[in-house]
């Protein structure tokens, strides 16, 4: 297939933008200039949706993610830019998921962002340039009550990110992490609760949830994160991480400077858990 990219103009392929921030982040690529390719696990062939031009991808897949990133290579020409935003969320108590479920979570959110981020890497070091920007939380950072095992992954992209940003600087490639707070997108409302619920976590889960929800209402929008997006992608000298408006920059700073017996209360008050 012939290439779509003229020359000069930076490309980006971005996963999970068929809504929320991965659609809001393709958009805002597209205002700026990139010619983007983003997915969705069911995309039609040549389906452009909401002025993006999808493919097919589930990142837990090996062979859909080689596939997609092969298409999406072919259609650009060159991937400057990946944005690996595909995941989801489980509420509930730790102990009220299985470790099916944990495993399944993983899979998407962490192991989803090594599959592609591998596939895309070879054809990055080639071009001697390259950006990679995970998608992250302010739970990355902090604990995460009644979202363990989201917090847990989302801890696990922080230490990859840096890791791997060490690793592949030598040819011309930079990773960053995107750490928004609470942000008004579909994901809480699409995520599953624990597989086995546990009465005794019911009160507190319920406190805590109302006390999440006022968060949420109160958040940023996907459009807001698109913005730190697009900063990152354009910097000329990257930072690791980027907290993605107000809150989730005070949050960071809290986390760093505070007495952690502090902070814990904080939190916990903040949740209405204490």
């Amino acid at each position: 297939m012939t290439s779509i990219a003229s020359k000069g103009q930076k490309t980006a392929f971005v996963t999970g933008a068929s809504s929320g921030i991965g659609k809001a982040a393709a958009l805002a690529l597209i205002r700026a200039g990139y010619r983007v390719i983003g997915t969705s696990r069911k995309a039609a062939p040549g389906e452009v949706r909401n002025g993006i031009r999808m493919i097919a991808c589930d990142v837990t897949s090996d062979t859909s993610v080689v596939e997609a990133v092969a298409l999406a290579h072919a259609e650009l020409g060159r991937i400057d830019l990946l944005v690996n935003n595909a995941g989801y969320a489980v509420s509930g108590a730790a102990e009220e998921s299985s470790v099916e479920q944990v495993r399944a979570l993983f899979d998407t959110n962490f192991l989803g962002v090594v599959r592609v981020t591998n596939e895309v890497l070879p054809i990055m070091r080639r071009q001697a340039y390259g950006r990679i920007l995970n998608i992250g939380s302010v739970v990355g950072l902090i604990p995460g009550p009644f979202g363990a095992y989201y917090t847990a992954s989302k801890h696990a992209i922080e230490g990859y990110s840096e890791s791997l940003d060490h690793e592949v600087r030598a040819f011309g490639i930079r990773v960053a992490v995107i750490e928004p707070w609470a942000t008004k997108t579909s994901i809480e409302t699409n995520s599953p609760q624990g597989d086995r619920p546990v009465a005794a976590y019911r009160e507190t889960f319920a406190r805590y949830q109302a006390a999440f929800n006022t968060a949420m209402a109160n958040g940023d929008t996907a459009d807001n994160v698109a913005e730190t997006i697009l900063a990152a992608a354009q910097a000329r000298k990257p930072r690791l991480r980027y907290p993605s408006g107000s809150a989730a920059r005070q949050t960071s700073v809290a986390r760093r400077f505070l007495p952690r017996g502090l902070f814990d209360r904080i939190l916990r008050k903040q949740f209405n858990i204490a």
